[in-house]
């Protein structure tokens, strides 16, 4: 049986101390409840917070995880954070293609250099988080397996695949990105099921041990019923994972698969 993974991104969001917090709020809650060790659960702050959360976390079951890092190891950056430095603070996730970074943040990045990401966090030793998903347009248009299907193996061109640890894949729908819409759990099961069939064709064999988790304004009183479905193995978990009470609410949600 897969691992439900549940991970907050905490985005450009809290100050130093609030983020300290948060983190250890989490790791008290976690530990508070020994059903709860059944979840892996991770955490991905701001760039500049990971060794200061990572002291907060040290010794206990919750995982680290950046939100971005530069595809080279080293060079003329100016501004760039490598892989190989994210892993030197102890995480073993990486977020990689969320929608925010294809679509609104910077130059916007395409397949390409998300794949270079993708490989570049695997050099390092980290897990990537590959993140793909449709826009409203796209899914209006019929073209949600298509855009699915055309990400996922973009982005795992030149990746070896063969277990748990050498990718996950969040399926994240921009139309419900931070927008209080959420695609519902069967639409979700669809198009978890259809990833898993085109990783069947690059995993190696390693498909039905990678995780597929879902990203899309997923609250504790959703949580459950999006996770109740058979390829949705967690979810990656934006402005709920602010707050303790709502991200522990969400990580009880998905003892439903355990």
């Amino acid at each position: 049986m897969r691992r439900t993974l549940v991970a907050g991104n905490w985005k450009m969001n809290l100050n130093l101390g609030a983020g300290r917090e948060l983190a250890a709020s989490v790791r008290r809650g976690m530990e508070a409840d020994g059903a709860l060790s059944r979840i892996e659960v991770a955490l991905c702050p701001p760039l500049v917070y990971l060794f200061p959360v990572a002291e907060v976390l040290k010794g206990g079951s919750i995982r680290l995880g950046s939100q971005n890092h530069f595809h080279e190891a080293n060079g003329a950056y100016t501004g760039e954070v490598s892989a190989e430095m994210i892993a030197e603070t102890g995480a073993k996730y990486a977020i990689i293609g969320h929608s925010e970074r294809r679509h609104t943040i910077g130059h916007l990045e395409d397949d390409w250099m998300i794949n270079q990401k993708v490989r570049a966090a695997r050099r390092a030793g980290l897990t990537p988080i590959l993140c793909v998903g449709e826009t409203l347009a796209e899914r209006n248009a019929g073209q949600t397996l298509d855009v699915l299907t055309f990400q996922l193996m973009a982005g795992l061109v030149g990746v070896k695949v063969k277990s748990v640890d050498d990718v996950v894949i969040a399926y994240e729908p921009v139309w419900a990105i931070g927008t209080g819409q959420n695609a519902t759990p069967q639409q979700a099961q669809e198009a978890h099921a259809h990833l898993r069939a085109v990783l069947r064709g690059v995993a190696s064999g390693a498909a039905d041990e990678i995780r597929i988790i879902y990203g899309g304004s997923v609250k504790p009183e959703n949580a459950a019923e999006i996770m109740a479905q058979k390829d949705v193995d967690g979810g990656l978990i934006g402005g709920a994972s602010l707050k303790a009470d709502s991200f522990l609410g969400i990580v009880k949600g998905a003892l439903v698969k355990q």
